[in-house]
This record gives C-alpha cells, structure tokens and sequence, in this order.
C-alpha cells in the first residue's frame, strides 16, 4: 500500500500541475512536476526497502509517468507558449506526450527480458520520462528568470519539445542512479552537495533547475562514451572466452 499510495500521489501532483497552468500559476504548476518527480523517485526505493515490489506497482508507476512527466508537461508547455503556433503547436506538445508513452511501452516491453545491455551496464536507454520532464521546462525557467518573451516564442519553445521527445525515445545510453559511485573518502562531500542543493533549490529554485537539466543535458555524451568503453571492454572479454569455449580438446 504505502509505495502505492507515493506513486498516485506523484499521479495527483502531475494533474495538479495542469490545474495550476491552467490558471496561469506557471510556478506552482512547474512546483507540482518537480515534486511529483521527487515523488518517483521515493517510490521505487520504499517498495524495495519494504520488499513489497508487484507486478501491480509496475504497472501502476508506468501510468504514473506518463501522466505525471508525459502529459502533464506537455500541456503545460502548450497553456504556456505553444497555443500561440499558428498550426503546429499542439502537434509538437502531443510529440512530448507520445514520445513519453512510447519510452514507457519500451521499458515495460523490456522489463522481463534476460539481456538488456543498458541496464546491466548501469545506465538508461534514452532520457527518462521525469528527467525529460525536467529538460523540456528549461525554456520556461529561463523565463521565469529573465522575463525574457524572447524564450516563451512559439518557435523556439516547439523545436526544444520535440528534441526533448526524441530524447525520450532515442537509444542513448545516459547514466542511471546505479551507475553512480561514491568513493567512501568522497561522500561526506557528497552529503555535503546534496545539502547544498535543496538549500538552493528552496531560495533559487528556477536558477537550481536549469543548471541541474543543463548539466544532465551536458553529460549525455560523457555517458554515451562511457558506455561504448563499457561495450569494448565487454567485447575483449568475450572473446578469449568463446574462442576457448569452441576448442575441443579430444579433436
């Protein structure tokens, strides 16, 4: 019950995000999507803690998602800027909604299957739906911050939604939490940062944000390169392994 009830009440946060978009409370409603994040995040970790994992939950938080950080965001990018495009706009605000569905269908499809090189390796395959979420907001923050109308135009607001849906459903490999690693001699410092964090995310919170979705955009190629070594290493392993595997020592 309790993961359960963390993952529709990250569903609720998501709905009442739009809600707050639709009044044109642009804050409070990127505050419901943020914290519906923060919400998914918990989920996953308390079932795990609870040993209370079903196929049920599975379910469940895929649905989640894709309302939360698939649908939601994407009307709130429409409410927001993207109603203004003369023909296009609400199609590139479905493209976020779909593209999020389709990731989701991907991961579920993949969920059971034996080899799955991404998520053996420790990372993601393409850009998860709450951290596409996060990215796709980067023009609003910028907004929030500067006041600048020149980032709520239509045209640059429609080409970054659909970067952000191919994102969501392309194969890069991007870091996931299990591959992080914390040397025990650095992780005072790493309590210390994650401290830091919420400090600014409270005093600074749009500041925070856009730097936090512009580094994770910025380490997509560090991650993509990351697992290509991974590929290799894996390969030249491999290979001593079948050769020996295919000699027949009675020969």
């Amino acid at each position: 019950m309790i993961p359960n009830a963390v993952t529709a009440l990250a569903l609720c946060f998501g709905l009442t995000g739009v809600s707050f978009a639709i009044g044109g409370e642009w804050e409070k409603a990127l505050a419901a999507i943020v914290f519906a994040g923060v919400l998914d995040g918990m989920d996953g970790r308390i079932a795990r803690l609870l040993r209370a994992q079903s196929k049920f939950g599975a379910e469940l938080d895929s649905l989640s998602d894709n309302i939360a950080f698939g649908t939601a965001p994407a009307l709130i990018l429409f409410l927001w800027s993207l109603q203004t495009a003369p023909r296009f706009g609400w199609i590139a605000a479905l493209a976020l909604a779909v593209c999020c569905a389709l990731r989701l269908a991907r991961f579920n499809a993949r969920i059971d299957a034996v080899e799955q090189p991404h998520k053996s390796a420790g990372f993601n395959t393409g850009v998860p739906a709450p951290a596409g979420a996060g990215v796709a907001f980067i023009p609003i923050y910028l907004w929030l911050i500067t006041g600048n109308e020149l980032f709520r135009r239509w045209e640059l607001v429609m080409a970054w939604t659909i970067f952000i849906a191919l994102l969501m459903i392309s194969s890069l490999p991007t870091y996931s939490w299990s591959s992080i690693r914390i040397r025990s001699g650095w992780r005072l410092f790493a309590l210390a940062g994650v401290a830091l964090l919420g400090a600014a995310l409270i005093r600074a919170p749009w500041h925070t944000l856009l730097l936090v979705g512009l580094l994770y955009l910025a380490v997509i190629p560090f991650s993509w390169a990351s697992f290509a070594r991974v590929k290799r290493r894996r390969a030249s392993a491999a290979v001593p392994g079948s050769a020996s595997g295919g000699h027949n020592p009675s020969a």
